[in-house]
């Protein structure tokens, strides 16, 4: 009896669109947001994830690291699939991770101006993508958060609604192929911590996990007849519509230089003044 082939694996990438990590950030007149019109790029701990890129600096530590379990685990990665959920602009994010050397992309097109979906509608759409997936997702690697909300949900989220293990702040990622396992050690703490998982994961990384590539021109070029896939919220059956409401942004209060004294006396004469006087014991 012929033994049964080994599935390959393959790998799903979550990717965003978010303010470059070089811009100032400002808040917006109205004062509910920040102001959006300014250069965007890939949130960086999605880069390092997919290595797509050091033009985007250090922006996709997710993408980096699926290329590189491909380039370590040779043809045991079938595919390397990254999505996004975003307005057409975000397009250009998928175009750098396919750049980077992912093969397909799926883009979950929501309009212009929209609010940014909230992190339990990202893992409940990423749900919908992963059910969708014919050849079934054995890995989800994705940045641990992302630099405009800082929320660092995501990835746990979809963790719990899919029933599958997770390992998050991951600095170093290798993966057995034919166990199905991975070896994941994150950062805590205290130092470091080593898990290992059974396959299918999630897993989120740290900007220490690795650092992204230059995208060749060559393959910037081929990047633009890679697949991409366009849906909706609908056809997945999601609503992105925010929980949360956000009363009011305000820039924090400008911080008032210090100022230099000759002597222990002045010292004790400028605390007095502003009226901080000493507790007895």
């Amino acid at each position: 009896m012929r033994p049964s082939a080994v599935r390959l694996l393959n790998i799903l990438v979550p990717v965003k669109r978010a303010v470059d990590f070089a811009v100032k950030i400002r808040v917006n007149p109205e004062q509910t947001g920040i102001d959006l019109n300014v250069k965007h790029s890939m949130n960086p701990f999605d880069e390092i994830g997919s290595r797509l890129g050091h033009q985007l600096s250090q922006i996709l530590p997710a993408v980096e690291e699926a290329v590189r379990l491909r380039e370590r685990l040779k043809d045991a990665v079938k595919s390397i699939k990254v999505v996004t959920i975003g307005p057409p602009k975000a397009v250009e994010t998928l175009r750098t991770a396919l750049a980077m050397g992912a093969d397909s992309a799926i883009h979950v097109e929501i309009p212009e101006g929209a609010p940014s979906p909230e992190p339990l509608a990202v893992a409940k759409t990423l749900r919908e993508l992963v059910a969708r997936q014919k050849e079934g997702v054995d890995l989800v690697i994705m940045g641990k958060q992302a630099i405009d909300d800082d929320a660092g949900q995501t990835g746990q989220m979809l963790a719990g609604l899919m029933d599958w293990a997770q390992a998050t702040f991951a600095s170093k990622v290798d993966v057995d192929a034919l166990a199905k396992v991975a070896d994941v050690t994150r950062e805590i703490d205290g130092g470091l911590e080593q898990l290992k998982c059974q396959l299918p994961a999630v897993v989120t990384t740290d900007l220490r996990l690795n650092e992204p590539r230059y995208a060749s021109l060559p393959n910037i070029m081929k990047a633009k007849k890679k697949p991409i896939e366009k849906l909706t919220p609908a056809d997945l059956g999601v609503d992105l519509a925010p929980r949360l409401q956000t009363l009011k942004v305000t820039e924090p209060p400008k911080r008032i230089g210090g100022g230099k004294v000759a002597n222990v006396d002045e010292l004790l004469a400028k605390l007095k003044e502003a009226g901080i006087t000493p507790k007895r014991a």
